[in-house]
């Protein structure tokens, strides 16, 4: 499998080499050159398979022949170490809970599966590789437990201050060792931006070899298409429509769902659910993307305005404007209307959810579901991430998991920059 810059100005890569770069000297995002259908038997057969052998499936075509097949099941196993469930709240919808691994967010199988794949390409070699990678919330902390202590790894976090929860901020500021945090005076979109900066700055790469741990990374964003699968074995025998509702940040979530139904997998249909953060909703609304300014919501890890996989979203449905709205749709909702379903969900289930849970709920509810559908939401990170806002909303307290207690104990520690300059300088100086 090669994969292409969909800038199209720079030449095709293998999936290490992808891996390696994050993303193309020619500043675009790294694409598979094709993308095969699964055999119907598979999908046949699903609900009788374990999820290794759903997931070594799915995803191996990707991956081509660079790992080998027992390797990548070994990588596999590692990563889908935690349970999935799928949790009943309405007779025509579920949640699917992705927070049960180790940093309770959903980016732990991403940030895991890049960590193990940049671990095997490494293992053998002397070469050492930095991470740079920008956080809206969850990303630092599962990249940051990902990567801890993997050999010839180096990772530096941006993240911006006071934009983020307290234990967001514990996950990647508290672990030490190759792991190093950097605290940015400003939002979101100016990490990231600085991030992307870096990557095409020849002063940096000639001398420290940079990738990234952001959905930019194939690695980082092509394993959240098992999500998809997971759900499909459990809800196959309700011969149903399956809609997806995915609360939506820098949408390489829903970008990686929509890659799993390129790959045969039956969705009927996506729904982006973002907070007030809507230059997606305006586009498919007026067709012009104009990107904005993030501004800061109480479900920060979707706080984005200039969404990095909308543009391989874009590919996946040939740069079709009318063929993307066929099969997708995107919502916005205030964090208003976000802390009322969390009350009314409450109150008529005792489930609790987080803001983007929340979201991604109100995008099945604002699409209304027809008999022969059945809604699936995400729920992409555990309450507890988001302590203030739940219990608050909720008037209830929450216990504190031991993973997470453990951490609040330990002592931040980041560094503060103020803009580019201070990171390339901190870069060339410390790493």
């Amino acid at each position: 499998m090669n994969y292409y810059s969909l800038q199209h100005k720079s030449p095709p890569v293998s999936f290490k080499e992808a891996l390696l770069k994050g993303i193309a000297p020619d500043k675009g995002l790294y694409f598979p050159e094709e993308i095969k259908v699964l055999p119907s038997s598979f999908f046949n057969e699903i609900d009788k398979l374990d999820i290794i052998e759903i997931a070594y499936q799915a995803i191996k075509q990707f991956i081509g022949n660079e790992i080998p097949k027992e390797d990548l099941k070994g990588i596999l196993k590692d990563v889908l170490s935690f349970d999935f469930p799928l949790i009943t709240i309405e007779d025509n919808i579920s949640v699917l809970e992705l927070f049960h691994g180790p940093t309770m967010a959903f980016k732990d199988v991403g940030a895991r599966f890049m960590a193990r794949c940049l671990e095997y390409f490494t293992k053998t070699t002397n070469d050492e590789v930095t991470i740079l990678v920008a956080t809206s919330g969850d990303t630092g902390g599962a990249v940051a437990k990902g990567f801890l202590g993997v050999k010839g790894v180096k990772v530096v976090i941006l993240y911006p201050s006071g934009k983020v929860t307290d234990i967001q901020e514990k996950q990647l500021t508290t672990l030490g060792e190759n792991i190093t945090a950097l605290e940015v005076s400003g939002a979101f979109d100016d990490c990231q931006e600085m991030v992307k900066k870096a990557f095409l700055d020849k002063d940096i790469t000639n001398s420290i070899q940079l990738t990234s741990a952001n959905s930019i990374n194939i690695a980082r964003w092509l394993p959240q298409l098992l999500y998809y699968f997971i759900a499909y074995k459990e809800l196959k025998h309700k011969n149903k429509k399956l809609v997806f509702s995915v609360p939506s940040g820098n949408f390489g979530n829903i970008c990686a769902g929509i890659v799993a139904q390129k790959l045969g997998l039956p969705i009927h249909h996506f729904i982006a659910a973002t907070n007030s953060n809507d230059t997606i909703v305006n586009y498919l609304s007026t067709g012009k993307y104009l990107p904005q300014q993030s501004v800061s919501t109480i479900s920060n890890a979707m706080d984005v305005g200039n969404p990095s996989n909308f543009v391989r979203i874009e590919a996946l449905y040939e740069n079709d404007i009318k063929t993307l709205k066929k099969h997708f749709s995107s919502y916005s909702f205030s964090d208003f209307s976000t802390k009322e379903i969390m009350k009314d969900i409450y109150a008529k289930t005792n489930y609790i959810m987080e803001p983007h849970g929340a979201i991604g709920y109100l995008g099945l509810q604002k699409y209304g579901l027809d008999n022969d559908e059945y809604g699936i939401f995400l729920e992409t990170a555990h309450p507890i991430k988001f302590l203030p806002v739940v219990e608050e909303t909720l008037n209830q307290s929450l216990t504190i998991p031991e993973q997470i207690a453990s951490i609040m104990k330990k002592d931040k520690k980041a560094f503060e920059i103020k803009n580019y300059d201070e990171l390339k300088d901190f870069l060339l100086k410390q790493m």
